[in-house]
């Protein structure tokens, strides 16, 4: 009997091993798989050069599902908390809400320059986007300067797509493009 059950404890345990060694690397595998089928968001933001007194702007970018329900914050550039109320739109919708979002996203603002962002289409709790209709928002405010937001409609839908938002008082020529 015990040479029986040493048998099949000693199966057991090379049963379990290979499983244990097969999630080992079937795993990493698959979330990596599931990673690059997730959709590209890529955003070429330029913020212009201000003549006379300049301050860095406050920037946000975020997406709003159909139902205009923000779904996730991709940028938070600032220096002072104080005036996030300034970007009006994403404080509103978003900002005053979530105040840990808000301590997690955010970076320092930037001077003039071209800044390329390249983001996968998940929510703000990493979770994939489901295929459908969005809203890509960008404002752009700055101390003694102007008021920007822009926005572009897109679809997840694994189709490749290209987009120019126009030159503002604020920003240059802005590129969005999603790709599958």
């Amino acid at each position: 009997m015990n040479n029986f059950i040493s048998s099949h404890a000693n199966s057991i345990s090379k049963i379990v091993l290979l499983v244990f060694f097969t999630l080992l690397f079937i795993l990493p595998a698959s979330a990596q798989a599931n990673e690059n089928s997730l959709a590209n968001l890529e955003i070429k933001l330029t913020l212009k050069q201000q003549q006379g007194e300049y301050h860095p702007p406050y920037v946000a970018a975020w997406l709003e599902n159909t139902e205009r329900k923000p779904v996730r914050t991709l940028i938070l550039w600032r220096k002072e908390p104080k005036w996030l109320k300034d970007i009006r739109r994403w404080w509103r919708n978003v900002g005053r809400k979530d105040a840990e979002l808000v301590d997690a996203i955010t970076s320092a603002t930037h001077a003039a320059g071209t800044f390329p962002l390249s983001f996968k289409a998940t929510d703000d709790q990493q979770q994939a986007l489901p295929a459908g209709d969005y809203t890509l928002y960008i404002e752009v405010v700055r101390e003694k300067g102007g008021r920007v937001l822009l926005k572009q409609t897109f679809t997840l839908d694994n189709k490749a797509q290209h987009f120019t938002l126009n030159e503002t008082a604020e920003t240059g020529n802005i590129t969005f493009t999603v790709t599958p």
